[in-house]
């Protein structure tokens, strides 16, 4: 079965008249793998993401990078907000050290 077609090669050229008959088969493949695709990684997604991302994307591919491009800003945004608490924690002089440095540790963890 070639179901990971259409995320190997890219759309086959528009079928015309005077296509062969080789080039209507992969492009009937390639259709079949596209929707296939789709529609697995679709029901894969929570339905949040996909509203976000899958508006008038009709390759597999594509959505696959469109996925990809978001969750790395999210990435980023959480890395930066990290970075942010672990730079501006500062131990009050109150309370127990061992826990301060517990909380610290765990927040470079998560880096």
């Amino acid at each position: 079965m070639d179901l990971d077609l259409a995320l190997q090669i890219e759309k086959p050229t528009p079928l015309t008249k005077e296509s062969s008959p080789d080039e209507k088969r992969n492009s009937k493949k390639w259709d079949l793998s596209n929707r296939k695709n789709l529609m697995i990684i679709k029901r894969g997604i929570s339905k949040a993401f996909r509203g976000v991302v899958s508006k008038g994307i009709t390759k597999a591919k594509e959505f696959l990078a469109k996925i990809k491009k978001h969750f790395m800003k999210n990435d980023k945004a959480e890395t930066s907000m990290l970075l942010q608490s672990l730079i501006s924690m500062k131990y009050k002089g109150n309370g127990n050290i061992r826990e301060y440095i517990m909380e610290k540790s765990h927040i470079a963890s998560k880096l």
